[in-house]
């Protein structure tokens, strides 16, 4: 099946869960009300329900900004008390949701960078009858935690779709670039991409949460002149590699994942060749709305499937029409 076919299915996929939700009594779900918390009974207003939304998003991220915003329009739109906290810890992160948990939450939104550091966490949590969908990261183990959906791409599509952009570019030697120390997500990012990619591909570890010091790490990379090809796995580390290739005076094709106002801008300007987008705030958003659904009304969205939110490629063509959006903070 070809990259265009795979993401034609994906976001089929995704709209066939968007029309039709089923009640936990549907055994065609594929997860019951048991497996994932049925608190419908205990509560049946929006005015009384409490959200949780508990993400490994270091401080300062734009694109977990931009989660969050979806989080909070999603709250503010169903009149449910919605809490946003996030640490890119596991061992941190595990401790919010047990303590969303003991404060009484009616529901959880979670992003599983680290499966295993989590996996305790939420497994209590809907053991305790708190239902969870997990977000952005954990497609391979929401359903063996418990949880309703997933919601967000498929890393080995968009990583394919990164590698056959790259072929396109026509170049040879790339470094992959990861923000993120032990993220799965990303080391899959990288890992579909090299299958796809024609050339030569090799990992590059970055902090996110140093930009300056990731900047430097890339431009000495670059003086090694066989590399013709960067490809960064979000939005503010395409920045340092777009600054990085700008300070190494060379001719270096950037590609990206994920989107933000200036990936956006560097798209059309011609910095970047592409990026592929799994919309930030459609996951943050929809993780609300599918907790909303199943305490007020036993609902069961995505039928023992994800639901998609991506992969988009965003090149010179569309990058105009999504910056828009990217500067309202929606994109």
């Amino acid at each position: 099946m070809t990259i265009k076919n795979k993401l034609l299915v994906a976001f089929a996929a995704g709209a066939l869960v968007l029309t039709g939700c089923s009640t936990g009594s549907d055994t065609s779900s594929g997860t019951s009300s048991e497996d994932t918390g049925d608190t419908s009974a205990g509560t049946t207003s929006a005015a009384d329900m409490r959200i949780d939304v508990v993400t490994h998003g270091a401080p300062g991220d734009s694109f977990w900004d931009v989660v969050k915003s979806g989080a909070e329009q999603s709250g503010d739109d169903l009149g449910v008390e919605l809490q946003y906290n996030s640490d890119p810890d596991p061992g941190a992160q595990s401790t919010l949701i047990d303590n969303a948990v003991a404060d009484g939450t009616d529901g959880l939104v979670v992003s599983m960078a680290n499966p295993d550091g989590l996996e305790a966490s939420i497994k209590a949590a809907v053991e305790a009858g708190v239902p969870v969908i997990t977000i952005n990261s954990g497609i391979d183990d929401w359903q063996d935690f418990g949880a309703i959906t997933h919601v967000g791409q498929s890393e080995t599509i968009a990583g394919e779709a990164a590698g056959e952009q790259l072929n396109d570019a026509g170049v040879s030697n790339v470094i992959c670039v990861i923000q993120e120390a032990g993220n799965v997500a990303l080391e899959e990012r990288c890992s579909a991409a090299a299958d796809t990619f024609d050339g030569d591909m090799e990992n590059l570890q970055a902090d996110n949460t140093d930009l300056q010091a990731s900047q430097a790490t890339i431009q000495s990379k670059l003086e090694d002149d066989s590399i013709d090809g960067l490809l960064t796995l979000g939005g503010d580390m395409s920045g340092a590699a777009v600054q990085a290739v700008a300070e190494s005076g060379r001719d270096i094709a950037v590609g990206t994942f994920d989107v933000n106002a200036d990936v956006a801008k560097n798209v059309l300007e011609g910095k970047l060749l592409f990026a592929i987008d799994q919309q930030p705030y459609v996951q943050g958003y929809l993780g609300v709305t599918g907790i909303y659904l199943k305490v007020l009304n036993g609902n069961d969205v995505g039928g023992g499937q994800p639901v998609y939110s991506g992969p988009a490629i965003i090149t010179e063509d569309n990058a105009e029409d999504v910056l828009k959006f990217a500067e309202n903070g929606t994109r």
